[in-house]
Parts: C-alpha cells; structure tokens; sequence
C-alpha cells in the first residue's frame, strides 16, 4: 500500500493540447464548413498513391509534425503507437514493404466522414477505413487536421490500423457460418449433444486456457469462431463462480453499453448496470450457447513446455479423480489482470481474536450487525464493501494510507463515455474503434480536461469528502482515471453513494497513519490512535498477474515472462495480449470492454502461428 505521488494539479486553466503532442497551430483553420467527405476521399487516394510507389518519404509527409501511427498487428506481430514523423518513417522502413500495406479506401458500412470537436479550440475530421495487407484485412481510423506549416494541406494527426482477419481463416460467423448438420448417409450418426460431449470430454486442445471469467470465455470464443481448438479448465464448480463468489452486493461500475461480450451481446432490457450474480449466470449461458469446451472442477496439476517441438505437456485432474494428459502449443492464462491477492503482513496480527480477510474472500457484512468493521483500503471493492457494511448495520470505519481519485459514476462515466458507450453512441464496433485506435498519449492530455469537467460536477461529493478527512487525488497529472486504470490498474473509486456516507460521518474515514499493529481486538496506528474491530477487511488489490503464474506453472515459466500491466515506452500495456516474454505462453485479461476487443487481437497472433504466418519468438 505504498503513497504514490502525483505532481500537483490546479483546475484553474483550460487543459489543452501541449506543443509537445500537437502543434495546436495546425489546427487554426477550422474544418466545420469544409466537405469532408472529398477531403477524406483525396486524403486516402493520396495515401494509396505512396503506397504504390512504396515510398516511406511520401506516406510519411500525409502526417503533422508530430503526428502518431498507431498500430495492432498490420504492420508487425505487436502493438505499437509511434509519435513523430522521423520516428514513423523508421518504422515504416523496416515494415511497410514486408506487410504489404494497401488499398485504403473509406468504410462505406461505417459511420461516415465528420468532423469531431473532443476538446475546445481542437478539432479533426474522423474517417473509417479498410485496407489490405499480404496476409489479411484490417480497419483503420483516421483523423485528419490543417497543417498549416505546409500550406494548410489535409494531414493525419493520428492514424490507427488494425489487422482483422487472416486470408482464407475468416471468422466463422455470418455468411461464412457453419451449416450446423451433415446431410446426407452417416451411420453411426451422432447427435448433436453427443458430438458435443465428445468434443468437450476428449479434448486435446491447440490452446489451453486457464480461467473461465470474461477473460477466458472470449478468447474461447474467438478462437471457436476461427476454427482453432480449445479447451477451458476452471477450478470453480461452475461456469461464473469467479463472479458469484464475489462479495453478495457487488454490482458492476461500468454501464452495459461497454460492457457486451463477442457474439452475444447483452438483451436490450439489460439493466445499466449488472449484478455479480447475474453476469455470472450469463457468463454460464454464454459458454453455453457458443458451445465453448469447459472443465469445470478441474485443476491444473503441471506444465512443462518444451522448446524443440512448441509444445506443452500439461496434466489436468478432472471432477471425477481422472488426469488427463494434454498436449497444447499455447496456453492462455486467463485468471484476471489482478493476479493473487495482494495480502501484507502486519504485527501481531496472529492474535487478532477478530476476523481477518481479504476482499476477494468477502462476501456480505450481514453477520456483522451491530459490531465494529475496519476495511483496509479505499478503492473500488473497499468503498462497496464498507457499504454493503453500513446498510447491515455495522459500526464501519475505511483506514485510507494514501490518496484516491474519486468521481461518481452518474457524472463520471457519462461525461467519459457520452455519444460512445451510451443509448446514443454508434455501433459497438465502431465505438470500439474509435476508442481503442485513440493513441493512450492523447487519451492522458483528453483525459486531463475530462478530469476537470468531472471534479466540477461532483464538487459537492468532493467537498464533503475533504471536509470528512478524506485525502483526494486526481491521477497522474490530473488525467483521472482511465490512466491509473492503464499505470496501475486502481487506485480510484467510481462513486455509487459510499462517498456521501463518508461525508455525512455515517462510514467514518482513518487517515494517513500507518498500522502498527494487530492487538486482541483491535489495530494501533503509529499515530497512536486505535481502532477497535470485530472484522478487518483487507481491500488492499491484487499482485502481478506474472506472480499468479508463478503459482499456477511455476518458476521455470513465470521468470521467462515479464511483468504485466502499465504502460511501455510507446504508452502500450505491457505483455498482455502480446508476446508474454515465454514461447506458446499468453495473458489475458482486464474488463469486459478490453476482453471483447483484444480477446480477437490475441487469438489472431494464435491463429496466425499455427498457420505459419508468424514465427513463434523464442527467448
């Protein structure tokens, strides 16, 4: 629980694009009375011209300055996000002719050219693309300004592209569906919940994943749809557990709009926002459903992989006492981006004659009526636990060591998702789009201003909660929250009422001291203060996903991975969905949101190995 330091913040001033990012005079002419839709049309055929003459000079002068590339498996197997043109075009140089790049042309299925305004005084023409490259298919987004350093010519100040399909292995889905029945003379003719059986019970998958949360049903679900083996093993009893087991009144923060999974998306009579229980019982009908293959009950007992043939040897102990031996070339770990609960040790907590637990091991305070609570911790699942707490009737106090970036979720999410994950935003792929293909850099300085139009909003939540004692941040240089999500993956709440219980007094707020120790009955702060407590919760996060790893394959395969989670040097998340560091070895993870639209981006590196398209990285 470590205090992080963030510079200060003044919400004084406009936030706005710095020089550094963009060169703001670039946009001085403003593209509001301009035809769009022919600035697009000559902005892509100028494009395909350089292509054509496969000239990195001439593909590189379509961008500003400091304009950003960024990419997801089109140019090359990974995710890069490249600023600069000098830096692009060395990019371009050791990729452009290799891939094949080609053939933009404007989407005409997706919402048309328009001129998008997301901060005062900047704007850009938002375009759709596809394109071709030697091996598949992709979507990119353009957005297009005025440089006004070279004679207002249309340029790029950000192009994403993002490979979507392999030649000839295009998603099952469609018309390119399976016909679901072989007609015809077959004896023996097996049913289709025989088939079924067999296929789940005799698996020896390509692809074994561990985990079946969001994280493992989607990439199951991609690779299904790609015609790749699979194979899910979940310790749980059911399809779901993972959820179910959480803490009783766990609801969702993020609305449904975000939250749809491939395939399946959730009915329209969803509610906003989901119940623990009722996601998990969705989760069931989705693996389901998609006749995904699912070993529940079931341990994973050992992994060794072997670098001269690219496969594992995995032993799996089934429900009924069987081990079953496997033989995958990859495997997923798909336990959740929060790895193992991140549990500390504190004095003489041995003789805490109380109940001591963590937050993933908590499930209601309705046994607790009248007794005192102490959580430990104050972000998402510390705030809604010592909430669930109050509404039972205890005595709850939240220890807060550090700060926390705070923002209701009425005011917060709508202003962070409005016309894009609301009843008003386009369609779910294209708002993926628009989201994911947004440089993270960019997201950080947009974010800054969101940040403050926030904190405006809920001043009167933010204001009780300093008055209360409560010790406020606003993420790193003010860019609230998708940034701590993105460096670290916490370190916020997104208020659903436990901040209005703490600035009425009616959840009382600990403060700033460190916990000295553990006594019978209660915990002393260095401070000297003390706090007695029938029940400590340690709300206190989660370790490295690679530190679950560890436990789950052990040393020889967790040492070869790197770390997971933050933000690289070209600002992309570290390791998960890209090379993990181990050969045929991946990670998988985060919300529904980041599992829908990376669980393709994965399994297409999948899929392109095992069609010798990419070549398996050894370390």
């Amino acid at each position: 629980m470590a205090t992080v330091q963030y510079p200060p913040v003044s919400f004084s001033t406009t936030v706005t694009l710095p020089s550094t990012l963009y060169d703001s005079d670039a946009v001085a002419k403003s593209l509001k009375n301009e035809d769009v839709n022919a600035i697009a049309r000559t902005f892509v055929a100028s494009l395909n011209r350089a292509l054509d003459r496969k000239s990195v000079a001439d593909v590189i002068s379509h961008f500003i300055e400091r304009g950003f590339w960024r990419d997801m498996l089109s140019l090359e197997w990974d995710f890069h996000t490249i600023q600069g043109k000098d830096q692009i075009g060395e990019f371009l140089t050791k990729n452009l002719e290799t891939s094949g790049l080609k053939n933009f042309e404007i989407d005409s299925t997706a919402l048309p050219p328009v001129v998008i305004t997301p901060q005062k005084e900047l704007e850009w023409i938002q375009v759709f693309l596809t394109f071709e490259t030697k091996i598949g298919k992709g979507v990119a987004v353009a957005r297009l300004v005025h440089d006004v350093h070279d004679s207002n010519k249309i340029k790029a100040f950000a192009l994403y592209t993002g490979l979507e399909s392999l030649s000839g292995f295009e998603e099952r889905i469609g018309s390119n569906r399976v016909l679901g029945v072989d007609h015809g003379q077959h004896e023996g003719r097996k049913s289709w919940t025989e088939k079924r059986k067999d296929e789940t019970d005799n698996a020896d998958p390509v692809v074994l994943i561990v985990g079946s949360g969001q994280a493992g049903l989607t990439v199951a679900a991609r690779l299904k749809m790609m015609g790749i083996g699979h194979l899910i093993v979940e310790r749980n009893q059911r399809v779901g557990d993972n959820w179910r087991k959480r803490y009783k009144f766990l609801v969702l923060h993020d609305p449904v709009y975000y939250d749809h999974l491939p395939y399946i998306p959730f009915p329209e009579s969803w509610p906003v926002f989901t119940p623990k229980d009722k996601l998990a019982d969705f989760f069931e009908s989705y693996a389901s459903m998609l006749e995904l293959n699912v070993w529940t009950e079931s341990s994973l007992d050992s992994a060794v992989y072997d670098d001269v043939t690219n496969t594992w040897t995995v032993k799996v102990t089934r429900n009924d006492g069987s081990v079953h031996e496997l033989h995958p070339r990859h495997i997923v770990q798909a336990t959740g981006h929060s790895g193992e609960p991140n549990i500390p040790n504190f004095k003489g907590q041995e003789k805490f004659n109380g109940k001591l637990v963590h937050s993933s091991q908590h499930t209601t305070g309705a046994d607790f009526k009248g007794q005192k609570a102490v959580v430990v911790g104050c972000c998402n699942s510390g705030h809604d636990i010592a909430h669930d707490f109050y509404e039972q009737g205890a005595d709850v106090t939240i220890y807060q060591r550090g700060s926390t970036y705070v923002m209701s979720s009425e005011n917060g999410l709508g202003t962070i998702f409005k016309g894009l994950y609301d009843p008003d935003g386009p369609p779910l792929a294209q708002a993926d789009l628009i989201f994911y293909s947004t440089p993270v850099k960019v997201h950080h300085y947009l974010h800054q201003d969101l940040t403050k139009t926030i904190a405006a909003l809920d001043k009167t939540i933010l204001d009780g909660l300093v008055k209360a004692g409560f010790k406020l941040d606003y993420g790193y240089d003010g860019s609230g929250f998708l940034m701590k999500y993105y460096r670290r993956g916490g370190g916020y709440y997104l208020d659903v009422g436990c901040s209005t219980l703490i600035a009425d007094g009616r959840v009382k707020i600990k403060q700033g001291s460190d916990i000295a120790e553990f006594t019978e009955n209660s915990i002393k702060f260095v401070d000297g203060t003390e706090l007695k407590a029938d029940i400590v919760v340690l709300a206190t996060g989660y370790k490295n996903m690679r530190e679950t790893a560890r436990k789950i394959f052990g040393d020889k395969v967790a040492d070869r991975c790197k770390d997971v989670w933050g933000l690289d040097q070209e600002n992309e998340l570290n390791t998960m969905w890209r090379d993990s560091g181990h050969p045929g070895f991946w990670f998988h993870g985060g919300n529904l949101s980041h599992c829908r639209f990376f669980s393709k981006r994965l399994a297409l590196q999948i899929l392109a190995e095992e069609k010798g398209l990419k070549e398996r990285k050894r370390t």
